[in-house]
C-alpha cells in the first residue's frame, strides 16, 4: 500500500489552488453572489446599500436630464418655427403648399384622430412609387370629406420614404374662407387635369377620388357601392404624365355620419350639394356633428402602369373607359374584401 500524501494546511499550493476555485465559483455564479456575499459580511451591507442608492440616483438624473433635453429642444423648436412663420422665412409652392406648416402642425393636430379616435390600418403602403409621380384612386364617402384628410396622413406617416399627397378638391373647398386657405397650406389643389398633370410630371403623389359629391353624399343604404367614376378624365391624366395609377380602398368612413335624409330645398338655399340627415345632425345641434369612432382600414392596389402606351393613347376614349373601369372594379372588389375580413364597424 503506497504512502499516503500529507500537504500542510499552510502549504502554498494549498492557498493558491483553493484562491483559483473561489474565484471561478465567484465568476460562474455571477455579480448577485458576490453582493450576497458582501452583504452578508458584518459592516458590509450598509456599503452595498449606499452604492445602489448612489447608482439609482444617477439613473434617475440622467433619465431627468434627457426628459429637460427633450423639452428644451422641442421649445427650441417652436420658437425657431414661430421665428419663421412671424419673419417669412418659410418656403410656400406655385400652388400655395405649405411643407413647413404641414408636417409640424396640420398633421400634428389631424394625427390624434387618424390614430386614437378613428383607429386607421393601413395595407400596400409598398404599392406607392417611392419616387416619382403617382396617382391615387380611392372611393370617396361619409358625407363629410374626412376619409381624404386621413388618407393623406397615412401616405404621409407610414410611407417609407415619406412621401406627402396632394389631394385635389372639388371647387366648393376653395369657396369656403378658412377652408381655402388651409386646403392650400396641405397640398390641396383645384380638381382640374392642367394642375394635376403639372404635380404629377413634378413627381408628386396625387390623390383623386372621382365619385365627388355623388359618393360623399349618398345614402347610408347605398354605403360601399361605389358611384360613377366621371369620364375617364383622371387616366387621361395620368397617361399623359405616364405615371401609374394606385387604386385604393377606404372602409369605416361610410359609418361616421349615417346619412338617413337630405333636406334637397335646405341645400339649395344654401348653395351646397346636400344637407344631411344622420340619427344626431341636427337634432342634437352641435353634438350631432361629432363622427362615430368607427375602425378604419386603407389599403392601396396593385399600382396600374400606364408609361406602355403611346403619347395619342390619352385621346382613345375606349382605352380611358376600359382603364377607368379596371380601377373601378379593383377598388370596388378590394372594398367587398375588407368588408367581410373586419370583425366590426368599431373595432
Amino acid at each position: 500500500m503506497a504512502d499516503a500524501k500529507v500537504i500542510p494546511f499552510d502549504d502554498d499550493r494549498s492557498r493558491s489552488g483553493g484562491a483559483q476555485r473561489s474565484a471561478r465559483r465567484r465568476a460562474a455564479a455571477g455579480p448577485a453572489v458576490g453582493t450576497a456575499a458582501l452583504s452578508a459580511l458584518p459592516g458590509q451591507q450598509d456599503a452595498v446599500q449606499a452604492q445602489e442608492a448612489v447608482q439609482g440616483g444617477e439613473g434617475a438624473q440622467a433619465q431627468e436630464g434627457a426628459r429637460r433635453g427633450s423639452w428644451d429642444r422641442r421649445i427650441a423648436g417652436g420658437l425657431a418655427f414661430l421665428r419663421r412663420r412671424v419673419t417669412g422665412e418659410y418656403e410656400v409652392d406655385e400652388f400655395g403648399y405649405d411643407k413647413e406648416l404641414t408636417d409640424q402642425v396640420l398633421m400634428s393636430v389631424l394625427r390624434p384622430m387618424y390614430e386614437k379616435y378613428f383607429r386607421v390600418e393601413v395595407k400596400g403602403i409598398e404599392n406607392i412609387p417611392s419616387d416619382g409621380g403617382a396617382l391615387i384612386v380611392a372611393n370617396h364617402s361619409g358625407t363629410m370629406p374626412l376619409d381624404g384628410l386621413m388618407l393623406q396622413v397615412a401616405v404621409h406617416d407610414t410611407h417609407p420614404a415619406d412621401r406627402h399627397l396632394r389631394l385635389l378638391a372639388a371647387d366648393l373647398v376653395f369657396m369656403m374662407p378658412v377652408v381655402n386657405e388651409l386646403a392650400r397650406k396641405a397640398g390641396h389643389t383645384l380638381a382640374c387635369a392642367e394642375d394635376a398633370e403639372r404635380l404629377l410630371r413634378q413627381g408628386e403623389v396625387v390623390g383623386v377620388m372621382p365619385e365627388g359629391f355623388k359618393g360623399i353624399g349618398k345614402p347610408f343604404g347605398d354605403r360601399y357601392k361605389l358611384q360613377r367614376f366621371g369620364r375617364g378624365g383622371f387616366v387621361s391624366t395620368a397617361l399623359r404624365a405616364g405615371v401609374p395609377i394606385v387604386p385604393c380602398s377606404i372602409v369605416g368612413a361610410e359609418e361616421i355620419y349615417p346619412m338617413i335624409g337630405n333636406a334637397k330645398t335646405l341645400a339649395r338655399v344654401l348653395g351646397i350639394p346636400y344637407f344631411p340627415i344622420t340619427p344626431t345632425f341636427p337634432w342634437l345641434g352641435p353634438l350631432g356633428a361629432v363622427p362615430l369612432p368607427t375602425k378604419w382600414t386603407i389599403q392601396f392596389g396593385e399600382p396600374i402602369s400606364t408609361d406602355g402606351y403611346p403619347v395619342e393613347a390619352a385621346e382613345d376614349p375606349m382605352l380611358m373607359f376600359n382603364l377607368t373601369d379596371q380601377v373601378r372594379e379593383q377598388i370596388q372588389h378590394t372594398l367587398y374584401k375588407l368588408l367581410v375580413e373586419r370583425r366590426s364597424v368599431f373595432f
